[in-house]
């Protein structure tokens, strides 16, 4: 008699259990889908530091304006985002505004997030609040940009003027594959936040979208459909392949930031959505600089100048060693005598390159400055960096070389050039524009004041 009256108790206990089984596969479901979201939108490479804990922040983010640091993202109440609500994390990641009410520096990319729909910026506040360990400390330094920019208020204005609040909507006249490779590209891979130059108020050109950018000392190239200057010569297979790997045979390999959007956030997307986005990259309307007469990639071939340097004796001044001798010290034993590259295609060719196919030379000299480092479980130096071994005078003379020889004869390097990046490159005029547009500004209003008074006074 009692095993008959259990029954229907034993059900409800087992529909209970049931239930709970099935929100608790959708809630990591969830947070797994957040995950990979988190990873499209490369959150970690700006808010984690080298060896650190993942998202506590502390990364100083070179910016024309100076550093600003990268902060605390973990679901720590203390200095993190856990108090946050999915409101207030909606507003920080797509609006740039902290759940202080304190503006954020479009150094964080909210101006693309804003595109991220409703569903995909709650399954990002579940992997962030569920799925990242809290981290109970903050950054050990601060933001502090020189006044005007220290008052975050004035982004207010800037946020009238330049951000885009609506989320990405479909285009129904592309296909599912095109409209999500626009949701990525536009939104969580932020592709234009570098390779889209910015006019005085550093707001993105629109009209130059994906046209290439400096950023600081790299530069951004051209990503747009153009044959030249862009990547309208590259196949779907070298796109993805390069999205993937860093590299495309005869075509190119990522160095810089965008050897680190690689290894933290693209390399680990799915075929279905690296495709997605080189399909619509494909289709971004041409642009193409006057300089670029020939696709980048097809510029130089194997040679060398051998017989011009053997027998012949170093100068006393090293500083006077030709391209030549240069490069046959310090480059012929990774990319061989005639600039081909290693045997096992490990190490690339010099020629039909686009690093050095392009008029734009800062990629050239940083690579030599900093070296090639890609980060895959470990750091890895794929080319060394001569920072310390070679002079302004020796990189110059060795990157007109490697320019002539092998790549675009039109792209030059200069010592100002050199100069300028091995300090960190060219300061911003900006400070000096908005000091002076404000002290302008005051005299206005100074001058409206007197003239109201004045007509008072009659």
């Amino acid at each position: 008699m009692m095993a008959i009256l259990n029954r229907p108790l034993a059900g409800l206990l087992l529909a209970f259990a049931s239930a709970s089984a099935m929100a608790a596969t959708s809630d990591a479901a969830t947070v797994e889908r957040g995950r990979y979201l988190a990873t499209a939108g490369d959150c970690i490479a700006c808010h984690s530091v080298p060896g650190g804990k993942p998202m506590a922040g502390g990364l100083a983010l070179a910016t024309p304006l100076g550093p600003i640091i990268a902060t605390n993202i973990t679901p720590s109440k203390t200095h993190g985002i856990g108090s946050y609500t999915l409101a207030q994390f909606s507003d920080a990641v797509r609006h740039g505004m902290r759940a202080d009410g304190a503006h954020l520096y479009p150094a964080m990319p909210y101006t693309a997030y804003a595109k991220v729909t409703d569903a995909d910026l709650s399954a990002l506040y579940a992997y962030f609040m569920q799925g990242v360990a809290p981290v109970d400390a903050a950054p050990a330094k601060t933001t502090d940009l020189p006044f005007p920019f220290n008052i975050r208020v004035s982004m207010a204005g800037w946020n009238l003027l330049f951000l885009d609040k609506k989320p990405f909507e479909p285009d129904p006249a592309k296909s599912a594959e095109w409209n999500r490779g626009a949701y990525l590209a536009q939104g969580l891979a932020h592709c234009s936040t570098c390779h889209t130059p910015r006019n005085l108020l550093m707001a993105e050109q629109l009209s130059k979208e994906l046209g290439g950018a400096d950023l600081g000392t790299w530069h951004a190239p051209n990503i747009t459909s153009d044959v030249n200057s862009g990547i309208g010569s590259w196949s779907r297979q070298d796109l993805v392949g390069y999205l993937r790997t860093g590299r495309a045979a005869q075509r190119g390999q990522a160095a810089g930031p965008m050897a680190e959007a690689i290894d933290h956030s693209l390399k680990h997307l799915d075929d279905a959505d690296l495709n997605a986005i080189a399909a619509y990259l494909q289709s971004v309307p041409a642009l193409r600089d006057a300089a670029d007469t020939k696709p980048v990639t097809q510029w130089g071939a194997a040679g060398d100048e051998l017989n011009a340097i053997r027998g012949v004796p170093l100068p006393k001044d090293l500083n006077r060693m030709s391209g030549p001798q240069l490069y046959d010290a310090h480059c012929a034993s990774c990319h061989q005598a005639k600039g081909e590259g290693s045997f096992d295609g490990s190490l690339p060719p010099l020629f039909h390159n686009s690093a050095t196919g392009r008029s734009q030379t800062n990629n050239l000299v940083m690579a030599m400055l900093d070296g090639v480092e890609r980060q895959d479980g470990g750091s890895n130096h794929l080319m060394p960096a001569f920072r310390q071994v070679l002079s302004d005078e020796q990189i110059v003379t060795l990157g007109n070389y490697v320019q002539g020889k092998y790549g675009n004869p039109a792209g030059k390097v200069t010592l100002e050039q050199v100069t300028t990046l091995r300090r960190g490159g060219a300061p911003s005029n900006l400070i000096g524009i908005a000091r002076g547009a404000m002290i302008v500004g005051l005299l206005a209003l100074l001058l409206l004041f007197l003239w109201w008074r004045r007509r008072r006074e009659e």
